[in-house]
């Protein structure tokens, strides 16, 4: 049975769902409806009263657009579709006098409010509002809170949208934040004045749709319109989140979420909006050589020469890939590498993926199938530290009913889930148990990288795609680098694995600074930071960050995705590829490609799916064989949420976050 229904919105007749609300259905005729409550991924509240609408035939007053199911209409005389009116002279009246009611005790302080400029208060203060007001009495003050280092506030400008209370309960998963008193004493606050215990908080500066809450690390440091807004893609975890980034002449000033429902919907985690400080610092912008045990700035020309020697002389040599590179960079990188007989390999945190099987090392599931499924089993990971938007995500569809299992180490996920246990042994169990009730729902198994990282990582993973094939679910391969999936789809890898960097005699290190590699070797590294790697080297070679070139990364799910340039590299650091194709003309060994496009045409012709941008391909691969496991405890790969790659252990505002976690994780005693 339909549920179309006709409604008639400004003399346009349109058919829209019955579900629908009277607010969506004017968006569906391209009518601007004011909001300031309403927003579409959290629950309705109805309390602006902004988006008020006349409804013909109606009650004698106006009604709450957002709140109002089109189903809920009657019909006009004989049938006739009900009629709608956005503009009439009661809405506008009533639209005043709402703005009037908003505007009472909110302080006149907008030259001086970091919001000024991408305010929707005053937008709409402009648009509907009246250039007088009746209230005389003196304005109320409220007190600001302290919600931690991310969000400043401002709460007397506060319209009690609820919006942020909404997120961070029914998001983010947190119940800190809710409203207090009646009429002129009700006012945000959070419980007992504790301070936001979330990696999601951050988005409730963008649901503020006045200056209540605002961004700490960047307030007063630039206004919108001085700003160059560029469209990227964020490499802080695996999920591909669409990002904007801001940026003042050659300073990234901010990061902001772009809406995209394949990936992160609208929302990015507190890492990828605030890490932007880290780009500044501990930044390698000149060539450095080793000479007498101590590293010395180097012209690019002998560092090259340096390291080309090295390259030549070698009996055995091994490119390492690192967890923020780019594939082309990862591509130059392997040319280069093995065209001097060496070997090149990116799975340097030891995870058991298989290189030459799609289906195995990504999985045959898209993020968003996550929205419809009924039961979804997490193995060997804490989404909530490896990929918080994703958590959110399922969170979302357990509130909508699905039921969640976990095997692996248990934690606060901000939902409520069945824990199976915590070794291998339950994988097994779980493997033999029946799930014919599963069959017939739409099921979702998801495997982190810590499930792969032990010695029965291949056989979890095994073990994994049985199960998916025995209850007909999707299998989705959580990552937690973002340069991980692209490179094993260039076959960045080898069978030694990363046993082969123990017999190298010169290392060329690419950005991997999550490993140690021992004394003995000659190591080349090129990066952007001067982390572990930069520590190790003999030549270190600068290279951009991912704000400052462009480079193709494909997501957890198999997604190629396109970085921009937003700023260009500090000092004499260049771009990744450009670098490795320098060198190789050092090697008397020159790569075929003298510009980006160039190397993007011989990269696509080898592997086309990379050059669907945006498309989710099919992923192909034949089933593992499934060994017997040894036994042991799942572990997760990520200690520290805040402090996983070079560019956040360079960011102040990262360890003090961290530092924070850390002590909130110390229980205090009863006296204290």
């Amino acid at each position: 049975m339909t549920n179309l229904r006709k409604i008639i919105i400004d003399d346009q007749e349109i058919e829209v769902d019955g579900t629908m609300t009277l607010i969506q259905a004017c968006e569906e005729v391209s009518i601007e409806i004011p909001r300031f409550c309403y927003h579409e991924r959290l629950s309705i509240a109805g309390n602006c009263r902004m988006c008020l609408v006349e409804v013909v035939g109606g009650p004698p007053k106006p009604t709450a657009s957002c709140a109002v199911q089109v189903r809920d209409l009657r019909p006009g005389p004989e049938g006739a579709p009900p009629v709608i009116k956005t503009n009439s002279p009661m809405v506008k009246k009533a639209r005043e006098g709402v703005m009037e009611f908003l505007l009472i005790n909110h302080p006149l302080d907008c030259p001086i409010c970091d919001q000024g400029g991408e305010c929707d208060l005053q937008d709409q203060a402009m648009g509907y509002g009246v250039d007088f007001s009746r209230f005389r009495e003196p304005k109320r003050a409220v007190d600001d809170l302290d919600l931690g280092p991310l969000v400043e506030t401002h709460m007397t400008r506060c319209i009690s949208c609820t919006r942020c209370v909404r997120f961070t309960t029914e998001v983010a998963g947190i119940a800190q934040m809710g409203q207090t008193g009646r009429g002129e004493d009700s006012e945000i606050t959070s419980y007992l004045g504790e301070t936001l215990e979330s990696n999601l908080q951050g988005n409730i500066i963008d649901l503020c749709p006045v200056g209540a809450l605002v961004s700490k690390p960047y307030a007063f440091t630039a206004r919108p319109w001085e700003l160059t807004k560029t469209e990227s893609i964020d490499v802080m975890d695996a999920l591909g989140s669409s990002i904007r980034i801001d940026t003042k002449g050659r300073e990234v000033m901010r990061f902001l979420p772009l809406n995209h429902d394949g990936t992160n919907e609208e929302w990015i985690s507190d890492k990828t909006r605030f890490v932007w400080d880290g780009l500044r610092r501990q930044r390698l912008d000149k060539p450095y050589v080793r000479e007498n045990g101590k590293l010395r700035v180097a012209s690019w020309r002998e560092a090259l020469k340096k390291s080309a020697e090295a390259i030549q002389s070698a009996s055995f040599l091994v490119g390492l890939v690192g967890d923020l590179v780019p594939v082309e960079a990862a591509f130059a990188l392997k040319h280069l590498i093995e065209g001097q007989d060496g070997v090149v390999e990116c799975r340097t945190d030891g995870a058991k993926l298989p290189s030459d099987n799609r289906a195995a090392y990504v999985g045959t599931a898209k993020i968003e199938d996550i929205d419809a499924a009924e039961e979804i089993i997490l193995i060997g990971t804490n989404p909530r530290v490896e990929a918080p938007v994703l958590n959110a995500r399922l969170r979302k569809a357990w509130s909508r009913g699905a039921t969640i299992n976990v095997i692996g180490k248990s934690g606060d996920l901000t939902f409520s889930y069945n824990h199976l246990g915590n070794t291998t042994d339950t994988i097994t169990d779980f493997l033999g148990q029946d799930h014919s009730s599963m069959v017939d729902k739409s099921s979702l198994i998801i495997v982190g990288q810590g499930a792969l990282i032990g010695g029965d990582g291949a056989a979890v993973l095994a073990a994994a795609q049985a199960l998916a094939d025995k209850t007909r679910s999707s299998l989705l391969i959580l990552h937690t680098a973002a340069a991980r999936v692209g490179a094993l789809d260039i076959g960045a890898t080898n069978g030694e694995a990363m046993t082969a960097i123990k017999r190298a005699d010169v290392i060329f290190n690419l950005g991997a600074d999550e490993i140690d590699i021992e004394v003995g070797a000659f190591v080349i590294y090129q990066g952007s930071h001067g982390d572990r790697g930069a520590h190790r080297a003999d030549v270190i070679l600068p290279g951009a960050a991912y704000t400052e070139e462009p480079g193709l990364f494909v997501n957890t799910e198999g997604r190629p995705q396109l970085a921009a340039r937003a700023n260009f590299p500090p000092g004499d650091a260049k771009e990744n590829w450009a670098i490795l194709r320098a060198l190789s003309g050092e090697v008397d060994a020159t790569l075929s490609y003298d510009n980006i496009g160039a190397l993007r045409n011989v990269l696509f012709s080898i592997h086309p799916h990379l050059g669907q941008i945006d498309v989710v391909a099919e992923n192909l691969g034949a089933k593992l064989k499934q060994k017997k496991m040894a036994g042991g405890a799942l572990v997760s790969s990520i200690e520290d949420f805040y402090l996983t790659n070079p560019i956040a252990r360079s960011s102040q505002l990262m360890a003090e976050l961290s530092s924070g976690v850390k002590a909130r994780a110390i229980k205090a005693f009863a006296a204290e």
